[in-house]
Order: C-alpha cells, then structure tokens, then sequence
C-alpha cells in the first residue's frame, strides 16, 4: 500500500482491537479472529492493535509484542494494521520495530503520560520512535492538546509523521492545529463515534472506534452518513448506540474497556476481563443496561 492509499485510509474507521485474555490471566489472541473477520467484512477501514482499548498499558512490552503478530496474522493483509507503540522511549523504539516485524503499515504513537512530559521532551520523543520506526509512517495519538499549537506543528514536521488522532474534545484547537500543519496532514476524530460529527464540522476525517469490536455494521453506517455529509443520519444513528458510550464513560473512563468486553460476554464471545486499574465486572446497574441495550439493538456475534 502506497502514502496515498493509506492517508485515505486514515480517513476511514480505525478500529481498535481488544486484548483477549484466557481464565489464567495470560493472552489469547486465538479469540480476535473472529471479532477481526466482523470488522473486516463489514467495511472497517484500518485495525489497530495495542491500542488503548487493547489495554495497552495493562501489557508488558512482550505481550504487546505478541498481540502485534496475532493481529497482523488474523487480518493478513485484508486492511492497513497499525501497530500501537508508547511508554518510555526505548519501549517505544522496541515495539516499533516489532511492529515493523510483524508486517504493520504505519505506528501509531501513543502522547507519553509522564507527569513531566516538556512540550520539547514529546518532539524528541516522536523523533526517536520515527527513527526506529525506519520509514514507516507515524500517526500521533493526541489526547492532550495542552503541548500547545506551536509543539503540535513541531510534532506533525517530523518527517514520518502522517497524522494525528486527535483525542481531546475541542473542535476549535483541532482547527487552530489544522491551520498550522502541512496541508498533507491526515486529521482523525480520536474519541469514536459520539465526537466525529463536532470534530468533522472543523476538518477531520474518519475516527476511533471500539464499538467495532460488537457492532462493526454500526460504525460503518455512521461514517458513511458522515462522509456523505449527513449530519442527521449520523446524529440518529449515533444516538442509537450512545447509551454504550456513557457506560464506557462512567468511573472516569474507567469502564471504557469493561464496556467493550462486558458487551463481548453479553454476545457469546467471552475474551476474558480487564486488567487492574480499569474497573471490572461492570456494577449490577451498568450491567443491566448493558444487556437491555444489547438486546434492543438486536444483534449478534457469528
């Protein structure tokens, strides 16, 4: 796939892969296959493993290895991979270039989450994994836009860098930071379905998913309603699958992954809980509307 492919692509859904986990506590990626085949066959645009819905801190750096190759083997090429890499520097560096191994098309790059992170510090650190990355193209997960525009456009400068998923809820910096990029710079809504149509109104394209794990169908549905331009399809159909984002919303997002894996157990398809500090199981409450959510929407897992 060419620069020019996957910028496109970029504009599509990412769809961020769960980490399955057996009885024991220990990986099984063996389970993704089929939530891999779902978004696959449905229309998901690129995947993504290692990434904040694969509880990407909850991993050791082996073990985000290890769901790099699992990943890359169950989607075989049908779409982009991205392979999530973060945490100190050298981890960083070295899940790059296992994500390189593994036969990724692009890294994405998680915003460093020391409390002592120097606007100048994330330039270097982004510098860094571009260099071990070796050519493969960056995407910038930014879930903090207090670096400031003038760090944001240093960071997209690099070269490497293709894009930024841009995680924060505020659609007017998203357009201050578009205005001070290279044009070329792919801009993807970072907080899933519920903010794409605040954060395409200013210029971004595509967004994060979870949902694509339960309900792939939904999500391509909502992205071509954006694509097309219609706001009041999108709004309608993202309204029908919102009470899933406020349970992943509650505890301080700390159900964000519970959510996802909880509706999994709900469908049939149980990958195991969710590692310490996320919360797990869901309250009796947020259970039952999870279930009765579920059982409205009518789906299924095959």
């Amino acid at each position: 796939m060419d620069h020019a492919q996957l910028r496109q692509a970029f504009t599509g859904i990412s769809g961020i892969l769960v980490t399955p986990f057996d009885a024991d506590d220990g990986l099984a990626p063996q389970l993704l296959a089929p939530i891999v085949d779902g978004a696959v066959n449905a229309g998901v645009h690129i995947l993504v493993a290692n990434g904040n819905t694969g509880e990407f801190y909850g991993l050791t750096i082996e073990e985000a290895e290890r769901m790099v190759h699992a990943a890359a083997e169950h989607v075989a090429g049908r779409v982009p991979l991205i392979g999530g890499v973060g945490r100190s520097v050298k981890d960083a560096q070295r899940l790059a270039k296992a994500s390189r191994a593994a036969g990724a098309q692009a890294i994405m790059v998680h915003q460093p989450p020391d409390p002592f992170v120097a606007p100048r510090g994330v330039v270097a650190y982004v510098e860094a994994v571009a260099e071990a990355a070796e050519g493969l193209p960056l995407m910038l997960y930014l879930r903090n836009d207090a670096i400031g525009t003038a760090a944001i456009a240093q960071l997209c400068a690099i070269p490497g860098v293709m894009g930024v998923k841009w995680a924060t809820p505020a659609p007017l910096r998203l357009a201050e930071a578009m205005r001070a990029c290279d044009p070329q710079i792919v801009w993807v809504g970072g907080l899933a379905e519920v903010w794409a149509p605040p954060l395409y109104a200013v210029g971004a394209r595509g967004f994060t998913s979870g949902l694509i794990n339960v309900w792939p169908e939904r999500s391509v549905a909502i992205h071509a309603a954006l694509e097309a331009g219609d706001y009041p399809r999108a709004m309608e159909l993202i309204d029908g699958m919102a009470e899933f984002e406020a349970i992943r919303a509650e505890e301080m997002n700390g159900t964000n992954v519970t959510g996802v894996k909880a509706a999994l157990q709900v469908l049939g398809h149980d990958c195991g809980p969710t590692r310490p500090p996320s919360a797990w199981p869901l309250t009796d409450q947020q259970r039952e509307r999870l279930e009765a959510m579920i059982a409205q929407w009518g789906i299924r897992f095959d």
